[in-house]
């Protein structure tokens, strides 16, 4: 178990909050206080750490016990960090600022966990379509390697990562049917055997004795990168969850769920926000973090809205369907599979303002079986604004191009597909550029932004959260965060 302090600097102004109707005046000041780190811990060493935002801590919030159940009785609230946003990067970075400081942290959010992108995704935590050459690659390197540190934490703790998490190893396949595929895949296999990742290529025969079910014809082959796992997002998120309610208890966490946020709060003597006002309270902040997904675009513009501040996040809602098939014996997988087309409509770009955005519709071949042993199939991707309705013709096109792949998915009749298919459908929140944007808005050094990770939050939400808290600390971060800088991406 590790311990380290901080230090919290001062200007001389003051914080007023509301405390059962009476206003309260605290006096910034410096303070420091030490903290041990090893509750849920993780395996990272832990360093000396500063608050950089401006503004001062106040006294300790007065104990919280909210749940997200009940409504909050008191109109105002006071926090060193508030996040807006409880997918899994909000959540995750709430987690962060909990164990690796003694910050307090407030979560908000419009529903609940798991309602967004995190709750309709597949659950990979995989490389094998992943570019070293990439800008997103050393953040989404870094981030598996602290899931993968995580389920060996929970697994010393006597805890089961599958029961946990729902994590896995189960290995995972980039699959191609032609000769310039199987190209691109050799090409692959290398580039990442050169950035210290396991990976094999195989032939068509090599590939069906790993996978069984899978058909490619003669030309086509596979990356196969055997170390790749998957989890479950709803026990992740549920467990991430648990954690952070344990520092409740100490005054040092709350959420406030089902809370729409209405506003900012800008302190008239700094300039910078320092509160969040939702439909309920008034939670005062000296870091704000918008993890919003893909409503941070038209969040952030309804709050600056007649400012002088001029900002825009491109974030745009993605849709995307998932099928799920419970119990589903004629197909029995060994690892999880990808076609190569995937990591092309993943990483295609497309103009904003669309005339016709169903041109944008591309399905590309995924399948997995997640914990409880359903065939979960994907996946489609498409600008439709925010609309999470069902398409029963991408569904059945989804149904159809993993039978281009799984021959024994063209057995059960259509009307049996129909009977005993369920549906996830999700928005991703895309960026033109593909890379998410994570840092500070310009001018305003206490608002940050964590959002735009497209299909990959849950893959790249650890490293994103160790991003976000070493950027509100003032410590160097791990992992270059320049190219994900919003200055010249979104202004």
């Amino acid at each position: 178990m590790s311990s380290a302090s901080i230090a919290v600097n001062s200007p001389s102004s003051s914080n007023h909050f509301i405390k059962d109707g009476v206003t309260s005046v605290n006096v910034n000041r410096l303070c420091s206080f030490s903290f041990e780190s090893g509750l849920f811990g993780s395996k990272i060493p832990t360093k000396k750490l500063s608050l950089s935002v401006n503004g001062t801590r106040p006294t300790r919030p007065e104990r919280i016990s909210y749940s997200g159940l009940e409504p909050v009785k008191a109109s105002s609230r006071s926090f060193d960090v508030v996040i807006v946003g409880a997918g899994v990067i909000g959540l995750t970075i709430a987690r962060q600022f909990l164990t690796r400081s003694d910050l307090s942290v407030a979560v908000v959010d419009k529903a609940v966990p798991c309602s967004g992108a995190t709750g309709a995704g597949q659950g990979y935590i995989w490389m094998v379509h992943k570019n070293p050459a990439s800008e997103t690659w050393e953040l989404t390197k870094r981030s598996h390697q602290l899931w993968k540190m995580l389920a060996e934490t929970i697994r010393d703790q006597g805890m089961d990562p599958l029961q946990v998490l729902g994590w896995k190893k189960t290995g995972s396949l980039l699959v191609g049917r032609t000769p310039e595929d199987s190209v691109m895949l050799r090409k692959r296999v290398s580039q990442l055997s050169e950035a210290c990742v396991r990976a094999e290529y195989l032939s068509t025969d090599e590939l069906h004795y790993k996978e069984p079910a899978i058909y490619v014809g003669t030309d086509g082959g596979a990356a196969f990168a055997p170390d790749d796992c998957q989890l479950d997002a709803h026990q992740a998120v549920s467990y991430i969850e648990k954690v952070n309610r344990s520092f409740a208890p100490e005054g040092r966490y709350a959420e406030f769920y089902h809370e729409q946020v209405t506003g900012l709060v800008r302190s008239t003597s700094s300039g910078e926000f320092e509160a969040v006002q939702t439909s309920n309270n008034t939670l005062y902040g000296k870091a704000i973090v918008v993890a919003a997904g893909c409503w941070s675009r038209s969040l952030m513009h309804d709050l600056f809205k007649g400012s002088h501040i001029q900002l825009d996040a491109l974030v745009m809602p993605r849709k995307g369907h998932l099928l799920v098939f419970e119990n589903f014996n004629p197909l029995q997988l060994n690892h999880g599979s990808m076609e190569v087309g995937y990591v092309d409509y993943q990483n295609a770009t497309f103009p904003l303002g669309l005339d016709d955005q169903s041109q944008t519709l591309s399905v590309s071949m995924t399948a997995t079986t997640d914990t409880m042993g359903n065939l979960v199939l994907g996946s489609s991707r498409q600008f439709a604004g925010f609309s999470t309705e069902v398409d029963d013709s991408i569904v059945l096109h989804i149904w159809k191009r993993a039978g281009e792949f799984f021959p024994k998915l063209k057995e059960p009749s259509l009307t049996d597909f129909i009977k005993n298919r369920k549906v996830r459908v999700g928005l991703r929140p895309y960026m033109p550029d593909g890379k998410p944007v994570i840092g500070n808005v310009p001018g305003l050094l206490n608002l940050f932004l964590a959002t735009g990770h497209e299909g990959g939050g849950l893959s790249m939400a650890l490293g994103t959260a160790e991003m976000v808290v070493d950027m509100v600390l003032g410590n160097t971060t791990y992992v270059d965060s320049s190219p994900f800088a919003a200055q010249g991406r979104c202004c």
